[in-house]
């Protein structure tokens, strides 16, 4: 047995083998038909996106531009979050609210003008209370204006991948150069969860009060379905009701996105539609573990024969319930591996079938360096490959 057949059963040990498709595997058609259609929502807008996997469950208009809300604060928060990690920002810092930011009308923290606020009470104001007054006080808190700050957050969408996506402000205040889709917001939210998982915790948080003022967060999912565990809400008369949503159940995350519905109760319905959806109908298996080898390719002209290889990262796989002892996986490797390799270098894919049917690639890269070897080895092989 092969060192990827071994990887691939030990995630399972039921499962006696899953390099290949089993006798009497479903077709193609067969597949695709154990999975009925996504919910009809009414949404302008949404997606469905398992954050392990990164596979997406369900989509519709996920790709065009539209107006965000306060679904902004997400990449807002996501920026303060980066000048927490990087020591630029502290949650002790006091931050002394400016006339704008006390001006900046919709949602409000209600803080007042110069007076001076912690920057963990402004997270949480931002966050909970979607305060624009808040946000506007950390944005130029760390950048020095709101306007910088926006360039500071179109730098990180575009580190993201977000490549549909321009901020002009904080908010989510309408702009006709301020929008997003779904698919980019989903990025951003997925890149909280993933980097900053304690303050991601804010947003799980059911109410804040300051001033005097409690405030309830917005999120009603987080009341009516346990799993749900963050993340923002959106509204503006041009951007429709908005919701990104978050739950685990069982292990299993799933973030969905649903942009532009008519009202607070189709933003929550839609949204757990699809959450419903996705955790009913679809599963998700890590079949390798990042940095473990799954197999050993041939090195030529090396100070090593034997070269380790495997997924940089954990290899997670999101496949229709029930259809696991169809997956099957096999290493492509490259054709030619010749010294030196560095850890990381790109030497092959691993190819995800289900059934008959490719459903994944992922890259293998080489999970140790190797040199280049003596002449006398570089010359034997240089013999060797000639046969």
């Amino acid at each position: 047995m092969t060192m990827i057949q071994k990887a691939l059963t030990a995630c399972l040990p039921a499962l006696l083998l899953l390099l290949f498709a089993l006798p009497g595997a479903a077709t193609v058609s067969e597949q695709q038909s154990s999975i009925p259609e996504p919910p009809a929502l009414h949404a302008r807008g949404y997606l469905l996106l398992d954050y392990d996997s990164g596979t997406i469950l369900a989509e519709q208009g996920a790709d065009e531009r539209l107006e965000p809300a306060s679904l902004t604060k997400i990449m807002t928060a996501y920026v303060v979050f980066r000048e927490l990690a990087a020591d630029k920002l502290s949650l002790d810092d006091k931050v002394t609210v400016s006339e704008k930011a006390w001006r900046t009308g919709g949602s409000r923290m209600f803080i007042e003008v110069g007076k001076q606020v912690g920057v963990e009470d402004l997270i949480q104001g931002m966050i909970i209370q979607s305060g624009n007054d808040a946000s506007v006080a950390l944005a130029e808190h760390i950048a020095g204006s709101e306007e910088t700050f926006a360039e500071l957050m179109n730098r990180n969408a575009k580190r993201l991948g977000m490549t549909n996506s321009h901020f002009v402000n904080v908010t989510g205040l309408p702009d006709p150069e301020h929008y997003t889709t779904p698919r980019d917001i989903a990025k951003v939210a997925a890149a909280i969860i993933r980097e900053y998982p304690n303050y991601y915790a804010w947003y799980s948080q059911p109410d804040f009060t300051w001033n005097d003022i409690k405030q309830s967060n917005r999120n009603q999912l987080l009341k009516l379905d346990p799993s749900v565990d963050g993340m923002k809400t959106g509204h503006t008369k041009a951007a429709g009701y908005c919701l990104v949503s978050s739950a685990k159940r069982d292990g299993r995350r799933l973030i969905a996105v649903v942009m532009g519905t008519a009202s607070p109760s189709e933003r929550v319905a839609d949204s757990q539609a699809l959450l419903n959806y996705g955790f009913n109908f679809f599963e998700t298996h890590r079949v390798f573990p990042g940095g473990e080898p799954v197999e050993s390719l041939r090195v030529w002209g090396g100070d090593a024969r034997e070269l380790p290889v495997g997924p940089a990262r954990d290899l997670y796989i999101t496949i229709p319930r029930g259809k696991y002892d169809q997956l099957s996986a096999q290493l492509e490797p490259a054709m030619d591996i010749t010294a030196p390799v560095a850890w990381g270098d790109l030497v092959g894919e691993i190819v995800f079938k289900l059934g008959d049917r490719e459903i994944r690639r992922e890259p293998a890269v080489a999970l140790a360096d190797v040199g280049e070897g003596n002449i006398f080895q570089r010359g034997w092989d240089s013999v060797l490959r000639l046969f």
